[in-house]
C-alpha cells in the first residue's frame, strides 16, 4: 500500500510541482494550502508523513505542529525559505523531525522523505517489549509508556532512545550517537541538533529533566542510559 503524505504549502506552482514529484514516487498526496485545511485533513485522513511550510496564510505552521504533536508523532518535515539556525532549533524543538529550505532540490526533498519513512517502518518492526525503570517500550508497534501512561515520541526521538537502550549503561560520545541517527548525509544533525533530541526525550521521561535519571551526561565526554534495560516475555 502507498504511503499518504500531508503537503501543507501556500505556493501553488511550488505545492503542484512537489505533488506531481510526489506522486510519481508511487506515494499518494493529500494538499492543502492553508493551516486550518492542513488541521482538517489531519484529523480526517491516515497520513504517514507531512510536509509542513512554516509561513501560512493563516498562521505558522510550528502552531500546527505543536497541535499534532499532542496526538501523533506522524513525522513531519519542515519546509520553509527561513534558514537562520535560531529557526531550525525551533523547528526541531517544538517536534520537527527533519527540516528543508527553500530553494532546495526536489530529488534532495525526495531522499529525505525516504529517509524518514524508512525510519518509522524500521522502528516499528523490532518485536520486543522492554522495559527500564518505569517506562515500557513495545518495538512491534512504537509505543511507549511510563507509569502506565502513553509517552508521544517524535519519529527522531523514538529512534534516539532506542540507541540508547541499545546500549544502555555504556558511555557514548557524542559522534558515535550522531552516526547512528544520520544514516547517511541527507539530514541535518549537528552536536546542537542533537542536544536539542535529548532535551526534548529528558522532557518527557524525567520526573525532573534538571536532575536526569534515564540519560545523564558526563560532561566533555558524551551521555549514557542510566537505568537496567530487560526484555519482557
Amino acid at each position: 500500500m502507498a504511503n499518504t503524505l500531508l503537503l501543507v504549502e501556500d505556493d501553488q506552482s511550488l505545492a503542484l510541482g512537489i505533488e506531481f514529484t510526489l506522486k510519481d514516487e508511487g506515494y499518494e498526496v493529500l494538499r492543502a494550502s492553508t493551516l486550518n485545511e492542513g488541521r482538517n485533513i489531519f484529523k480526517n485522513k491516515n497520513t504517514d508523513l507531512i510536509i509542513l511550510d512554516v509561513n501560512l496564510p493563516d498562521g505558522s505552521g510550528y502552531e500546527l505542529c505543536k497541535e499534532i504533536r499532542e496526538v501523533s508523532d506522524v513525522p513531519i518535515m519542515f519546509l520553509t525559505a527561513l534558514d537562520e539556525e535560531v529557526n531550525v532549533v525551533l523547528g526541531l524543538e517544538i517536534g520537527g523531525d527533519d527540516y528543508i529550505t527553500k530553494p532546495f532540490r526536489v530529488r534532495e526533498l525526495i531522499s529525505r522523505v525516504k529517509v524518514l519513512l524508512r525510519r518509522t517502518t524500521k522502528n516499528q518492526s523490532l518485536g520486543n517489549r522492554l522495559k527500564t525503570g518505569d517506562i515500557i517500550v513495545n518495538t512491534s508497534s512504537a509505543i511507549v509508556t511510563k507509569d502506565s501512561k502513553d509517552i508521544v515520541l517524535t519519529a527522531q526521538e523514538y529512534k534516539l532512545l532506542l540507541i540508547f537502550l541499545n546500549n544502555y549503561g555504556v558511555l557514548m560520545k557524542r559522534d558515535e550517537i550522531l552516526a547512528q541517527l544520520i544514516e547517511g548525509s541527507e539530514v541535518f544533525f549537528d552536536e546542537n541538533t542533537l542536544a536539542v533530541y535529548i532535551k526534548r526525550i529528558r522532557e518527557k521521561i524525567e520526573d525532573d529533566p534538571k536532575q536526569p535519571e534515564y540519560i545523564v551526561t558526563q560532561r566533555g565526554l558524551g551521555y549514557k542510559w542510566n537505568k537496567q534495560v530487560d526484555i519482557l516475555v
